[in-house]
């Protein structure tokens, strides 16, 4: 092996290599005995024809989705490519919330058009430029997803342009009338897509709307949502910047300018972590679980790439803190884990989602290589197990989601990953990959999303993404640098796999102050040059900026030894940090910060899951403290499963009835629907008293006191995102599901809605005992309804009562 230097989307990463006479043999210790056959001790490295073999067959299946869609879909926004139509918005079934990424501009062809010059021809490009020029419209009364039509349209507009302008720069006599002649058609197209996305940043806070008008901006139905995810309204900046610095209209940067300022003032000031949902009004947090998946996940994405691209240091000072934060609260052995905004030591949920697996990607553009190699390790796990990677995962791999749209952030890890360490075991991974798609997702009209990886059950989807980013990340890892057509050193990759050009650091435009951040880069740089400490092994990675007036560029380095091709061996969780002292699992206490810090030591984690707090120890092989943690593990669960024959359910508040009847006189000679249930209550809210006993008698019930209405279902079920029917459940009792979000989040949204009351249904099928439902210190003062919790084995029979027939809910 050779010393070699790539520059990857703007960060140059060095690695030192031990030489060898014969040839790049080299051991990728972290697979073990669980990789494919083939990687299985050594991985050898891959010859250029096999790359180049490899490289054909991503442009093979890239022609075939391409053209199936143009085929059979084309002007239109997607392709189904099982029934092999098109898929119109307002004439194919409706998908609810998700058919706001078609606003009937072309999307996959827009989206895709910086894809062909590297998986088409140039020839293709320059024919679909002219034809986007002249053709694609926005002037159309439909809403349409903000953050999506930004990164999709918008963003495929520029990289277009990108694309038009280096090719015209590398080519001064072009053969190609199209390129001869382009005259900024592309960004003219996207200064008045931007005009009316713009829009939606006309709020109390800045925050924009997640929809807008692209016709009449603010409409009234999208004033009806006034909540944000934070990914969102915070992966705007790169291509409102490069459409201001294009035009000289500082107008789109500096909106997203302050709608990333208001989210980093809104972080928590315990954890400096940010929520998944945010209410842009108020700005106050509406989902206070925090973690780098859904909902959260290109936030961090584009702080750190707008340094990168703007030479802005303020995102990456505001990037450093939070990353920070995610490496103190989320890193949980090869896991990232969501955690509560407020109460950092308590996980909310153990499970995972595929989109959490772009961060090794970020990681290693931000020089941490090795902690990038271990998560994306854990996510190639999950693939081996299930071959494609289910929405969602518990800690053990178990699906929770069993959902897949062929999402690309796995694939843009592994380019990222090989591109920084050259370790072929990273093209046998896309390898795995691409046989994957061939033999399970490939159809006769393109690639199939998946309803279920574990039945390989297809849905009638081609999203978008698949060929403007899957498939370009899977052929950037193969080919080789002569055979592309630009040079991938000057440019950074959007979110949605569009270029943009480093250059714009060096555009003058003025842009309003970035308030309330700190710098601290104390944690983060080393000096002012990069010393090689260890002339055998070491990766220093540089991360490239530049003054926006000047040009000059400079670098910022850290350094890190044991990169990928040496074994890297288990280390104590805290080295170098003072142990701190041991307690008694009798004495134990989730709000005593040292007892957290123990269990922490231990590398046991304390987690909120729907109210519930739990223990979770998973082995990470530091044996100095494994027997320990597995003795205090032992002694809780003696202590507390003793404890948990009480139904005791919490001081000050008592379980309550809530009483089933039929809604309407009984006909026909039904027997009449008269049920009594038991259930916990809420530690928000108003509290339910019984002033009755549990006789089962029409007396008992028509004499009780409490709020009553018709039982509705939510839609969702678990009232989690915003609710379909809120007409219906205004002025009677909710009724909805446990999981996905908190307790209180449910009540409040169901409170929004007008709804009297909240009856929340158990989904645990294990779980027999009563508990309370927990509240959060920022919300529950706000709740003014009551709330109760059903046992699974009731939930069950009052499911099927109000689904079977209507039904009136007494509480209390």
């Amino acid at each position: 092996c050779v010393s070699v230097c790539v520059f990857l989307c703007g960060v140059a990463v060095v690695l030192l290599l031990p030489t060898s006479p014969q040839r790049c043999q080299v051991q990728w210790s972290l697979l073990g005995h669980r990789g494919l056959p083939s990687l299985v001790g050594f991985a050898d490295a891959m010859s250029r024809k096999d790359k180049l073999e490899m490289a054909g067959k991503v442009k093979e299946m890239y022609r075939h989705a391409h053209g199936s869609y143009m085929k059979h879909a084309f002007p239109h926004d997607e392709l189904m490519p099982l029934s092999c139509k098109p898929r119109i918005r307002g004439v194919t079934r409706s998908r609810g919330d998700v058919d706001d990424i078609l606003g009937m501009f072309s999307l996959t062809f827009v989206d895709s058009l910086d894809t062909m010059p590297f998986l088409g021809t140039l020839e293709e490009f320059y024919a679909a430029v002219d034809w986007t020029v002249r053709n694609v419209n926005f002037d159309r009364d439909i809403v349409v997803s903000t953050f999506e039509t930004n990164i999709r349209m918008l963003g495929g507009l520029l990289g277009a342009h990108t694309m038009m302008i280096d090719l015209k720069k590398t080519q001064p006599h072009p053969q190609n009338e199209t390129l001869r002649k382009y005259n900024n058609g592309l960004v003219v197209l996207a200064k008045d897509l931007g005009e009316r996305l713009l829009l939606a940043f006309d709020t109390k806070t800045g925050l924009p709307y997640s929809r807008v008008n692209l016709k009449f901006g603010v409409d009234n139905t999208v004033k009806k949502n006034t909540h944000t995810c934070t990914a969102c309204a915070g992966t705007i900046l790169l291509e409102f910047a490069a459409l201001s610095r294009f035009t000289n209209d500082n107008r789109f940067e500096n909106a997203a300018r302050k709608a990333l300022q208001v989210i980093w003032s809104k972080r928590s000031q315990v954890s400096d972590l940010v929520g998944s949902v945010i209410d842009i009004n108020t700005g106050k947090w509406i989902r206070t679980d925090a973690g780098v998946g859904a909902g959260i996940d290109s936030y961090y994405e584009y702080l750190f790439k707008g340094f990168v691209l703007l030479g802005e240091e303020t995102y990456l000072d505001v990037f450093n803190v939070h990353y920070n934060a995610i490496a103190k609260y989320l890193r949980k052995g090869p896991h990232l884990a969501n955690t509560q905004l407020h109460r950092p030591m308590s996980s909310s949920r153990s499970r995972m989602d595929a989109l959490q697996s772009f961060f090794p990607g970020l990681q290693v553009m931000a020089g941490e290589i090795e902690d990038a190699i271990r998560i994306h390790r854990m996510h190639f796990d999950v693939l081996l197990e299930h071959k494609f990677m289910p929405e969602s995962f518990d800690s053990k791999h178990k699906v929770v989601w069993a959902n897949h749209p062929l999402r690309p952030e796995f694939a843009e890890s592994t380019y990222l990953l090989y591109k920084a360490t050259g370790d072929p075991v990273y093209l046998e991974i896309g390898k795995f990959v691409i046989e994957n798609f061939e033999k399970y997702a490939r159809v006769r009209c393109g690639f199939a999303a998946f309803s279920d990886v574990r039945s390989f059950t297809h849905e009638d989807s081609m999203e978008s993404f698949v060929i403007a980013e899957t498939f370009k990340y899977l052929y950037l890892l193969f080919a080789e640098e002569e055979d592309l057509p630009i040079d991938m050193n000057n440019f950074v990759f959007t979110t949605e796999a569009h270029i943009l050009p480093l250059s714009l650091a060096t555009m003058k435009i003025e842009l309003r102050p970035f308030d309330d951040h700190k710098i601290d880069r104390r944690a983060f740089l080393l000096g002012k040059k990069c010393e090689n400490k260890n002339k055998q092994y070491e990766i220093v990675s540089f991360l490239r900026s530049m003054d926006i007036h000047t040009g000059e560029h400079w670098k910022q380095c850290r350094q890190y030894s044991n990169p990928a091709r040496i074994h890297i061996p288990v280390q104590s969780q805290h080295p170098g940090k003072k142990r701190p002292k041991s307690i008694d699992p009798t004495t134990f206490s989730y709000k005593i910060p040292e007892h957290i810090e123990y269990i922490n030591y231990l590398g046991i984690t304390l987690q909120e899951d729907d109210g519930k707090f739990q223990l979770l120890y998973i082995p990470t092989g530091d044996t100095t403290v494994h027997k320990e943690a597995q003795a205090f593990m032992a002694a809780m669960v003696q202590l507390y499963g003793q404890n948990n024959n009480n139904n005791n359910v919490s001081p000050g508040r008592s379980n309550f009835n809530i009483y089933v009847t039929d809604a309407a006189p009984v006909q026909g000679g039904r027997a009449p629907v008269n049920r009594v249930y038991e259930v916990s209550p809420a530690l928000f809210g108003p509290p339910v008293v019984n002033i009755i006993n549990n006789n089962k008698n029409e007396e008992n019930v028509s004499n009780s006191v409490g709020v009553e209405g018709i039982a509705v279902q939510s839609q969702p079920q678990d009232a989690c995102s915003p609710l379909m029917n809120p007409d219906a459940l205004k002025g009677n009792i909710a009724i909805v599901r446990r999981g996905t979000c908190m307790f209180i989040e449910k009540v409040q949204r169901c409170e929004e809605a007008g709804a009297l009351g909240v009856v929340v249904l158990d989904s645990d099928r294990e779980n027999d005992k009563f508990f309370s439902m927990s509240g959060h210190p920022d919300l529950s003062d706000d709740i003014a309804i009551p709330s109760g919790f059903l046992r699974y084995k009731d939930a069950q029979e009052v499911e099927y009562l109000i689904t079977s027939k209507q039904c009136r809910i007494r509480l209390g």
